[in-house]
């Protein structure tokens, strides 16, 4: 298992959103307001990333680990602000820094790119390998220099930066985006090409999508961040 960061290192989607909710719980408890409960998960994501990466893979209950970090994260702002200078500091605080898209694998921009038909084939291969967990067709459809880039916002728990290579590709989309209870995958437009969601109505809680060459896959976008996902929702 790849130890890229405790994100990528055997939680599924679904853990990783209840984790979510249950820092928002915290920080709701504390302050009667959804900005400042939101900023807090922020700030706790920032703490966990600060960490060095041996710091959090000595870490054994990532989840106790958070607890403590949004409690006091709270407790510090209880102590030195109002709930208005809060939710300014908060959002005035940006999330974990997002991968840097430029450096991306050279295949990713200098590679010709699969026609439509093509592109749709290998995504609905790779949407029916996340639905059973199936790592080994993941690897099997992947480039050997495939990577991966989860957004989650700050808000959901995801790698501080790209996943590369085939196995391990492979490995975290298998245990992120597994099926699960009340959980579908299905095959959709995304950016004008297919793409994956996922959905536990009413709720889309990822959309993928991929860049295909010659019938293999060389990177995969997942999006997470909750704000990202709010027109999918409407749709």
């Amino acid at each position: 298992m790849t130890n890229t960061s405790a994100g990528a290192r055997g939680d599924s989607l679904s853990e990783l959103l209840d984790e979510r909710e249950h820092l928002l719980a915290i920080a709701a408890w504390m302050f009667d307001s959804p900005d400042v409960a939101a900023g807090i998960v922020r700030e706790t994501h920032r703490r966990w990333y600060a960490l060095t990466e041996d710091e959090r893979g000595a870490i054994t209950r990532p989840r106790a680990w958070l607890t403590r970090a949004a409690a006091e994260a709270c407790l510090e702002l209880m102590a030195t602000a109002g709930a208005d200078d809060a939710t300014r500091m908060l959002w005035a605080n940006p999330p974990p820094k997002p991968p840097d898209l430029l450096d991306l694998p050279q295949l990713a921009i200098y590679r010709q790119p699969s026609q439509p038909g093509q592109h749709a084939r290998t995504t609905r291969q790779f949407a029916t390998a996340c639905h059973a967990g199936d790592d080994a067709t993941l690897r099997d459809l992947l480039l050997p220099d495939a990577i991966v880039i989860s957004d989650g916002g700050g808000t959901v728990r995801t790698p501080p930066r790209p996943i590369r290579g085939a196995a391990d590709v492979a490995r975290f989309v298998a245990t992120l985006l597994s099926h699960e209870d009340r959980t579908g995958v299905t095959v959709e437009q995304v950016n004008g090409r297919a793409g994956i969601v996922l959905r536990r109505p009413p709720r889309v809680l990822a959309v993928v999508s991929l860049t295909v060459v010659d019938a293999k896959v060389a990177a995969v976008w997942i999006v997470l961040n909750p704000d990202k996902l709010r027109r999918w929702r409407k749709a």
